[in-house]
């Protein structure tokens, strides 16, 4: 039984994770905060992996990243970084697979608080960067907690778009969900059931980890 599939699929959840908490954080405050007229196609782009097959995105994702491509024959010839078939590939993919998981919830979080709560900060004297990191933010933790969580879980149930940017090589790309699509084309049930059964496991666990800290949040008077 090779578990480095599982390794893999764990690192990739956190590394996308962590990007996403520095990217989705400051972008869901853009949305919320804006009142552009422009605002609702932002929203729809964000959003648009919540309704796009996974391959799809993965398709033009191949597109852009191969040698062939403007950009990756700039990321080659700069940077000497190729992205397809990578792990770093897949996390870029990530990424933006998982973004809208990120950005919705701290974005309804922000715009259900309050004005008179930074109005209040700021009458202190207050930056909006101090305003946002002290006051804000510490009034949405359930909505933090459920993007991050919801972030890392969706992020190990990929398969379509890894299996288009990454392949299936082993150490590098063969995520948990790659490995039971091989698993099951080999004709090996048994271990096709042990990934599987971890995988859901741990969704199981992470979902209810949510509830019961949401629960919990909401008992202390946070909005949930």
């Amino acid at each position: 039984m090779d578990y480095q599939p599982l390794w893999l699929t764990l690192k990739l959840a956190m590394v996308t994770t962590v990007c996403l908490l520095a990217i989705g954080i400051p972008l869901a405050a853009l949305l919320a905060k804006t009142k552009s007229p422009l605002k609702p196609v932002a929203e729809a782009i964000v959003g648009l992996p919540l309704v796009l097959p996974p391959s799809v995105l993965g398709f033009y994702l191949l597109l852009a990243f191969s040698p062939n491509s403007g950009l990756g024959k700039f990321l080659e010839w700069v940077f000497n970084v190729r992205l397809v078939f990578s792990f770093p590939g897949l996390v870029i993919g990530s990424i933006i697979y998982s973004l809208p998981f990120m950005v919705h919830p701290v974005q309804a979080g922000l715009e259900a608080l309050p004005p008179s709560l930074r109005e209040a900060s700021q009458t202190l004297g207050k930056s909006n960067w101090q305003t946002f990191l002290h006051v804000l933010l510490p009034n949405i933790k359930p909505a933090l907690l459920t993007g991050t969580i919801l972030t890392f879980a969706h992020t190990i149930g990929e398969f379509g778009l890894v299996l288009m940017i990454g392949g299936n090589i082993p150490g590098v790309t063969r995520v948990a969900s790659i490995a039971i699509y091989t698993e099951v084309e080999a004709l090996n049930f048994k271990a096709a059931h042990v990934y599987a059964g971890i995988i859901l496991v741990v969704a199981f666990i992470i979902l209810l980890s949510v509830y019961l800290i949401n629960k919990r949040l909401a008992r202390k008077g946070l909005p949930v």
